[in-house]
């Protein structure tokens, strides 16, 4: 829980190994390799001393999760070893620059055992789906008209190429907002803004801290990890979600993932 890991986004990534050790991928399929042969996705292997470690295209999905056992090795700045390239903090340089070519990560030195692990398919997310996101909708979503929130359930929306961790921009049918003058409140994870050009723009793990546009709700957090997947150009549905079951669903995933 809580190690560093390398997130790996539309492949074209090579890494040699200088030490044997046990690593873990997971997320969209990136066509990885170990030593040009293919290895099994949301799996654990080892890695031996002079191997490289490619990943390429995807497959599905779009970024790819590359783990050690123990995590790497890094000093964490504001409490947080990850790396924010627009704040220019973080990372192995502590300046927001993304890996680059000879760079060297460390690793926590570590037993490595001989079996490998893989995760159930309960869990195993299948990124080839239609991206239907459930809805937790929230009290300003009375303040819309009924011919609003119907055009966004009904529409279907693409994700927009200005989409990142910040938050993913839809691009489709205009929705109405409410006409009103809203003060600027703490923003959820999820959080679904309907701007004045009522393009909706779901707000991520960067997102602002506060915020003032109208809100429709939030997409349920079990189905954000689908949509940080999606791939600009990718169709985007909305679907009312049932809270109470949403939140037995997140807890059995909790609880399989030790949260």
């Amino acid at each position: 829980m809580n190690c560093p890991t390398i997130e790996i986004t539309l492949g074209q990534a090579a890494f040699r190994i200088n030490k044997r050790c046990k690593l873990a991928i997971a997320g969209g399929d990136l066509n990885a390799k170990l030593d040009g042969k293919p290895i099994a996705n949301w799996a654990s292997f080892t890695a031996h001393s002079g191997q490289v470690l490619s990943f390429s295209l995807a497959r599905n999905g779009l970024r790819s999760y590359l783990a050690v056992k123990g995590g790497f090795f890094l000093t964490p700045q504001l409490g947080s070893v990850s790396t924010v390239q627009r704040d220019l903090l973080g990372g192995i340089h502590k300046d927001g620059r993304p890996l680059e070519s000879d760079d060297t990560l460390l690793f926590h030195h570590h037993d490595v055992p001989q079996l490998n692990s893989e995760m159930t398919f309960r869990f195993r997310p299948d990124y080839n789906r239609p991206i239907e996101l459930r809805v937790i909708e929230s009290y300003q979503s009375d303040a819309f008209s009924e011919s609003s929130l119907n055009r966004f359930y009904s529409n279907t929306f693409r994700v927009g190429q200005n989409s990142n961790r910040m938050g993913y921009r839809l691009e489709g049918e205009p929705i109405q907002g409410p006409d009103l003058h809203l003060k600027s409140e703490g923003i959820a994870l999820g959080s679904i803004q309907i701007p004045p050009d009522g393009q909706p723009i779901i707000l991520l793990n960067d997102r602002q801290t506060i915020g003032g546009y109208p809100k429709v709700g939030c997409v349920a957090r079990i189905d954000l990890p689908r949509l940080a997947q999606a791939k600009p150009g990718q169709q985007v549905t909305f679907v009312k979600g049932d809270l109470l079951g949403l939140q037995e669903v997140w807890s059995q995933w909790a609880r399989f993932f030790g949260y």
